[in-house]
């Protein structure tokens, strides 16, 4: 039998398949559909302290092998997420869950991870310094290794629990913001978060995003995806969460194969609501046409 197993930042998994954060909410809607206990985790959506309504419509762009979004990290805030969405969420899932935190000052950052590692249901908190959809916030803090090290540093200081590093592809050398993470005290990286783009419409002749540019997702960044993976998971020595653009069981072997621990799973859901459940009862098959027994042969950290 395939053991599917992996052990990321101390927690064991059943398996390696973890819905992205923005994709999956806070998965009671998903559990409507089937057992979402099924899945290793999932990380729930991005919360911020205040809340946030979030870009302007229209927020969405179709392209081929992909989706441009610029939803803006709409989210109830931190205070909401802790005494409303928590609780419903717990009713439908039994396992620790990733808790992505976004900001736009080091403090925020700090604040919002020291209140939510303090849940009983969290098990990692996934610091996104990597969204592309946010004006003075998110993404620059993830462009430059010194402010990386130092949001890093500062949530580091005040939470108990894992702490992984949520990584953008929108940089020139990706290896050297992993580093200044671990440096800081990171405890694991995700990588890659979408990729930046926009479209035009030919007949107004506008951005087809009311923002003008979004992230691009989907199975088109898959290769740029696991060339970053494997550049980071070959330089640091904390574990390696890979996303981008994975839709098959065998996406997520070679995601492993490049390195990563575990795998998320981001536009697939938006096409297939089943994604998650349909990955995890895939990959047995998958692993035993490519004769691996068992996953922590792959990736790192098991």
């Amino acid at each position: 039998m395939a053991e599917m197993k992996v052990n990321l930042c101390g927690i064991e998994l059943d398996n390696p398949i973890i819905p992205a954060s923005g994709t999956f909410g806070y998965g009671y809607e998903f559990a409507e559909l089937y057992d979402i206990n099924i899945l290793g985790t999932f990380s729930f959506k991005g919360t911020t302290r205040e809340p946030r309504f979030g870009n302007p419509t229209p927020r969405i762009a179709e392209c081929t092998a992909g989706m441009i979004n610029a939803v803006g990290l709409q989210n109830p805030g931190v205070e909401k997420v802790i005494s409303e969405e928590l609780p419903k969420m717990r009713r439908v899932f039994h396992k620790p869950v990733m808790a992505n935190v976004s900001g736009f000052s080091i403090d925020e950052y700090a604040e919002v991870c020291e209140r939510l590692d303090k849940c009983p249901e969290v098990g990692w908190l996934e610091v996104n310094v990597s969204c592309p959809n946010v004006r003075h916030g998110g993404m620059s803090f993830g462009t430059d290794p010194k402010a990386a090290f130092q949001v890093t540093e500062a949530v580091k200081k005040v939470t108990t629990k894992p702490v992984i590093l949520k990584l953008s592809p929108n940089v020139t050398d990706i290896v050297s913001i992993a580093k200044a993470c671990v440096e800081g005290g990171a405890d694991g990286i995700s990588l890659i978060n979408t990729l930046l783009g926009m479209r035009i419409n030919l007949r107004t002749r506008k951005p087809v995003i009311a923002n003008t540019m979004g992230g691009f997702s989907g199975p088109a960044i898959f290769p740029v995806a696991l060339r970053m993976v494997y550049q980071v998971a070959n330089a640091v020595d904390v574990p390696v969460i890979g996303m981008g653009g994975v839709e098959t069981a065998e996406d997520v072997l070679e995601m492993m194969m490049a390195g990563a621990t575990a795998v998320e799973i981001g536009a697939v859901n938006l096409v297939n609501p089943y994604a998650g459940r349909d990955l995890v009862n895939d990959l047995p098959r998958a692993m035993e046409e490519y004769n691996i027994k068992s996953l922590k042969e792959l990736g790192k950290g098991n």
